[in-house]
């Protein structure tokens, strides 16, 4: 089900007003004419959120192929001599093994070790890389980290936009645009190709568990005739639209930077131990908090949720109390309807003294106390 819509008082949803600071994606008519119902904004950008048929959508991901409007992953560029030195002081992996060609998953921190960012970092050149990034200003901070560490890089937003093909036959609809080469490709790797005059890097990455493509449009012109070519070379193999799935990235435990944190959450609170590297450089931003909390202990984690409702409820992004007994042990930061668990399931975001399998009272948005059970992600 979807989220509930914001209304007025006569139970009306609000108008969204335009304006500058809310920004077409280049793919935005061509979402419109494939019936797009529902927009959020992300990175001051619409973005799709459904097209009519939650149910059809989520079994698509799951059983053929979907086509979904990802410009709002915009892209910070480092681009000159220190490109890849800033690029290391903002982020606690070691990135002397990171080689053009690839993209890592990467926690960005500030000061305090808290995660202000979980992007993909695409390094295109010894002097040149893209931080592909989730809803926040990274490009601000990147600016003032380089201009006070005096370093000789540009940080840009370029004209890059993403579109991702999603599901098992995800891989047959890119090898029908770019030929049989996009089969080798390996995760997270990526390649500069050509569709017919229009310049793409394409990733073998996507918000979800089901596999898949990204293709880096570099010129916002061209948005429409991209995704007229994609939905045309996925006709046979079912391909319609959706966006990325609020189910299946429960299911599959796929972290929601801003919607999973808050202003305190570090990266090993919500299971990002593995993409922090505590011999990093000193001079990586976050690596002295970092190391500190990692010594100390994280107070929280993140943990999975079975609520008790059969019947689906709409989904929610609000953080939920959710206690054991009379003692509060965090929130619940989402939830959706499982079609193949055939239940109510969210993310908790909770104490350490909290485990799997510990029962738990979650107080919904609309005041309902739902009963649950704590378990592990992901949950499929």
């Amino acid at each position: 089900m979807s989220a509930p819509a914001f209304v007025n008082a006569n139970n009306e949803p609000f108008r969204l007003t335009p304006s500058t600071r809310i920004r077409r994606s280049p793919f935005y008519q061509a979402t419109v004419a494939a019936g797009a119902q529902s927009f959020t904004v992300y990175n001051h950008m619409l973005m799709p959120t459904g097209y009519g048929d939650p149910d059809a959508e989520y079994w698509r991901l799951l059983n053929t192929v979907s086509m979904w409007d990802v410009a709002v992953e915009r892209q910070i560029e480092l681009c000159g001599p220190d490109a890849m030195r800033l690029a290391q002081l903002l982020v606690p992996r070691k990135l002397d093994r990171l080689r053009p060609g690839v993209g890592w998953y990467v926690p960005v921190c500030d000061h305090r070790g808290t995660l202000i960012n979980d992007p993909i970092l695409l390094k295109l050149s010894e002097e040149r890389c893209w931080f592909s990034i989730a809803d926040g200003d990274l490009a601000s901070f990147a600016r003032t980290i380089g201009a006070e560490r005096g370093l000789d890089v540009r940080v840009t937003e370029p004209d890059v936009s993403p579109l991702a093909i999603q599901g098992p036959l995800a891989e047959d609809v890119t090898a029908c645009l770019f030929g049989d080469k996009v089969r080798s490709i390996k995760h997270f790797h990526f390649r500069d190709l050509d569709l017919d005059g229009m310049s793409l890097k394409v990733a073998r990455s996507g918000w979800s568990k089901q596999g898949g493509f990204e293709l880096y449009l570099q010129d916002g012109s061209l948005g429409t005739e991209l995704w007229n070519r994609v939905a045309l070379a996925g006709a046979s193999f079912g391909i319609g639209p959706g966006t990325p799935n609020p189910s299946e990235r429960i299911e599959s435990g796929l972290l929601s930077w801003g919607g999973d944190t808050d202003d305190q959450t570090n990266p090993f609170e919500v299971r990002m131990s593995r993409f922090v590297d505590l011999d990093a450089p000193d001079e990586v931003l976050s690596i002295r908090a970092l190391r500190a909390i990692h010594a100390d202990g994280p107070k929280r984690h993140q943990l999975g949720v079975l609520l008790g409702n059969d019947a689906p409820y709409p989904t929610t992004d609000l953080w939920c109390t959710v206690q054991a007994g009379n003692t509060a042990l965090g929130a619940v930061t989402a939830t959706a309807w499982s079609p193949r668990i055939e239940r109510n399931i969210g993310l908790a975001l909770v104490s350490r003294a909290a485990a799997p399998g510990d029962p738990v009272e979650v107080t919904l948005p609309d005041g309902r106390a739902i009963n649950g059970e704590l378990c592990r992600v992901p949950f499929l």
